[in-house]
């Protein structure tokens, strides 16, 4: 048996998530305790694992991002290893570093690679010297007087970003030098409060963009395989609301390279757990650049899973130990096509506003090609605490046209009553001419769909199918 053999792991995290990890810990034969706040011990994920422990109040910073507790909470029920999921504390390298200090197996990448990883500007510099395409783009910025500096030799229209963290925060569009200063000032000021660290850069900013991203899974053997990619481009604010695998419409050979420099950083990196490596693709150049590095299990892990077969979560506990992958490159095979609808707790009609509350009703219709990943049943409670993402529903077909298809039916059958979500929105994209032609760009949901939108509710019970 491996030195990291695991019986026992701590599930640092909650909601659909925390349920995730908890199963695929299940069918490893690995014992779970679930670390959660006071808010949380009557979830799903909470009768589902072995067992339950209490890291400290509702308040997410005294409970989920502490790691003095979250780390004492895997010390006292003896657990060997750490599951931090995705969001909270999953891409904290000091989380890695109190779990190696106290015999913790971490199911992640190592702390030194997160932190090569974590920095975009790191990441970039890693992806020149392995001849990855960057685009022109500055260093950090030390002032707004830099940021007009650099932006004047740019060009625009630019986009500053921040070089920690993630999910669109620090972000701001940049199209005349008027905008800069400000731009800087907010964008600075985002990123430190969201992740500890101000440092902002420029990159030129792609009008009609494409969201591409390549699903890594590496070990300490040496072994690194793509599960193919996703497209995520349908986003409102830089926040991913419909994903799709593969991405379609776009030329095999660009596929290939988008693949194959994925796979080149990781090497570069020498990384090891999953991963993922994101691109910005010129919808108008079919011409690619390198944005950033996940550094763990996505949100939309599923839907790789679904066109491969592979279980992302148990290939993380088998890393961990120390075996090599299940499986070699050339076993992956991408069948079908899969769609990811996030479902949140949500109005759409006030401007998407969260509605905590009671889950009175839940039902969600299951068949072939159908897998609702979901801490939710009837009688749950949505806190106003956490996270608004209630289920993130998956299908899989083998067309695109008939995956469109299947996810509109069972959105059309989902009932839910006691909040408010987003299945509205998620029917309405479906059904649009644009989106069923093809993969939208990034800026499309804001600009395009969201003024036209009517929010009349359908009147039927059923969507008409795409194929018909």
């Amino acid at each position: 048996m491996s030195a990291n053999t695991i019986r026992r792991v701590l599930v640092a995290n909650r909601g659909e998530i925390a349920v995730r990890i908890i199963r695929a810990c299940f069918d490893e034969g690995v014992e779970s305790v679930l670390a959660c706040s006071a808010a949380d011990t009557e979830t799903l994920a909470a009768r589902l694992a072995d067992r339950v422990v209490i890291i400290g109040p509702a308040s997410a910073s005294e409970s989920y991002l502490d790691i003095p507790r979250v780390v004492q909470a895997a010390i006292a029920t003896e657990c060997d290893a750490l599951h931090p999921g995705y969001g909270f504390l999953s891409e904290r390298p000091e989380l890695v570093d109190a779990c190696e200090e106290n015999g913790i197996v971490y199911v992640g990448p190592p702390a030194d690679i997160m932190r090569r990883s974590g920095s975009k500007l790191g990441a970039r510099a890693v992806a020149d010297e392995v001849g990855i395409p960057t685009g022109a783009g500055s260093g950090g910025l030390a002032s707004a007087d830099d940021a007009i500096a650099a932006a004047r030799e740019l060009g625009f229209p630019l986009l500053l970003k921040a070089s920690a963290g993630g999910g669109g925060r620090g972000m701001t569009i940049l199209r005349s030098e008027d905008e800069v200063k400000a731009g800087y000032l907010r964008s600075s000021v985002e990123a430190e409060r969201a992740f500890g660290d101000g440092t902002v850069y420029l990159e030129p900013y792609v009008e009609r963009a494409r969201h591409v991203e390549v699903q890594i899974l590496a070990d300490e053997h040496g072994n690194v395989c793509h599960l193919g990619e996703r497209d995520c481009s349908t986003q409102r604010r830089y926040q991913k609301v419909i994903e799709e695998a593969p991405a379609a419409g776009l030329p095999e050979h660009l596929i290939k390279r988008i693949r194959c420099a994925a796979v080149d950083l990781c090497r570069g990196l020498n990384y090891v757990g999953a991963g993922t490596v994101e691109f910005l693709v010129d919808a108008d150049k079919n011409t690619f650049v390198f944005l950033e590095v996940n550094a763990r299990v996505q949100v939309e892990h599923p839907i790789s899973e679904a066109v491969t077969g592979i279980d992302i979560v148990r290939e993380q506990l088998r890393i961990a130990q120390g075996l090599p992958l299940s499986f070699k490159q050339e076993d992956v095979v991408l069948a079908g096509h899969a769609i990811e609808c996030r479902l949140n707790a949500e109005d759409t009609a006030r401007n998407f506003a969260p509605t905590p509350g009671t889950i009175t009703e839940w039902t969600v219709p299951r068949g072939e090609g159908v897998r609702v990943d979901t801490f939710v049943h009837a009688g749950a409670v949505i806190s106003p605490w956490y996270d608004s993402m209630i289920a993130k529903i998956i299908v899989h077909a083998p067309t695109r046209v008939e995956a469109i298809d299947r996810m509109r039916r069972v959105l059309a059958k989902t009932r839910v009553e006691g909040v408010s979500t987003t299945a509205d929105i998620h029917q309405a994209i479906l059904a649009h001419p644009d989106f069923q032609k093809s993969p939208v760009t990034t800026k499309w949901l804001e600009d395009v769909f969201l003024p036209d939108w009517d929010r009349t509710p359908p009147s039927a019970n059923t969507a008409p199918s795409v194929s018909a």
